[in-house]
């Protein structure tokens, strides 16, 4: 199929989408592609755990990144390349600073810890967005939002609390804590994609990300390199397929909606991130890892449904 053709196809489903989808809410669109981006995101950490067993974890981050450099160099090719310069490249070479650090601290505590309590560890990341979301972009915070996410949050503590010495079976553990700490940094680098959404695309932004993680990874990559295998070459390129999917993804839901409004949904990868571990590294959901995510479950329903009826409430209240 020919580009032209590629493009026609693209476009009709577009249009055949924005037709379906029309008389949905901004937020419960958020809504949507925050989940698929949470999915996509599911599957790459799957898959990268497997390659940081294998390599060094500040490899793979760099091929990581690099890898989803490549698979968008067709659409960078197709048509002039001035469409993709960003309007403010300050602004992208700082967030990918940002999210680098975040990704160094995320990579080297990945490979010693389970699947599942690496997604719930991410989770705390919506607290730290959604106050910063508050204090420095001014958006609005319903109590429906604080409730969803401290239930959430909740949710998540019954998971990782005996990980991080809350319970009584707990001792702690130095890579848990070093995954919590990349929570606070991944949210400074989401909050500034929120602010760049104002003046960028979706793609302009996934696109300089890639680059910029990619520049900033590569000096640490270079010490510790050795020759991935042909299917560790593969297992990168489909991260890269993965990762610029979901960061797209997720791009689009903060164009749909306020930020902190799509944060709830997020916690629905915690069954996902259970489900793939066992699957591919025979780790069994324990007991709080089933109820924490059976309490995330409701809430993210819960305020899912508050959000999609919000605008009907004044008219359905009456005077």
């Amino acid at each position: 199929m020919t580009p032209r053709r590629l493009q026609r196809a693209g476009g009709g489903f577009n249009r055949w989408a924005h037709g379906r989808t029309a008389h949905w809410s901004p937020t419960v669109r958020g809504l949507l592609w925050s989940a698929a981006s949470g999915a996509l995101f599911v599957v790459l950490n799957a898959t990268m755990r497997g390659l940081a067993l294998q390599l060094d974890p500040m490899q793979a981050q760099f091929l990581r990144y690099l890898f989803g450099l490549l698979v968008m160099l067709p659409l960078l090719l197709h048509g002039p390349l001035a469409n993709w310069w960003p309007r403010n490249l300050g602004g992208q070479f700082t967030r990918g600073a940002v999210h680098t650090v975040g990704l160094v601290l995320w990579f080297l505590a990945l490979p010693h810890i389970p699947l599942a309590d690496t997604t719930a560890i991410g989770f705390t990341g919506p607290l730290f967005i959604m106050i910063g979301a508050w204090l420095f972009l001014r958006e609005p915070m319903r109590w429906e939002r604080w409730l969803a996410t401290a239930i959430g949050f909740a949710g998540v503590l019954i998971v990782v609390g005996p990980k991080l010495g809350l319970g009584a079976d707990g001792s702690g553990g130095g890579y848990h804590l070093l995954m919590l700490a990349s929570a606070p940094v991944f949210a400074a680098s989401f909050l500034i994609t929120k602010v760049l959404t104002r003046t960028e695309t979706a793609g302009v932004i996934v696109v300089w990300q890639a680059l910029t993680v990619t520049l900033f990874s590569l000096p640490m990559a270079l010490l510790t390199w050795q020759a991935p295998s042909a299917l560790q070459w593969l297992g990168f390129a489909l991260c890269g397929l993965l990762g610029s999917a979901g960061h797209y993804c997720l791009t689009r839901s903060f164009h749909a909606a306020d930020i902190s409004a799509t944060q709830s949904v997020k916690f629905l990868e915690l069954l996902w991130a259970a489900l793939l571990g066992w699957l591919m590294f025979a780790d069994l959901p324990t007991q709080t890892t089933l109820l924490g995510g059976a309490v995330i479950v409701a809430a993210t329903l819960w305020v899912a449904r508050r959000e999609h009826l919000r605008p009907a409430l004044p008219a359905a209240s009456g005077p």
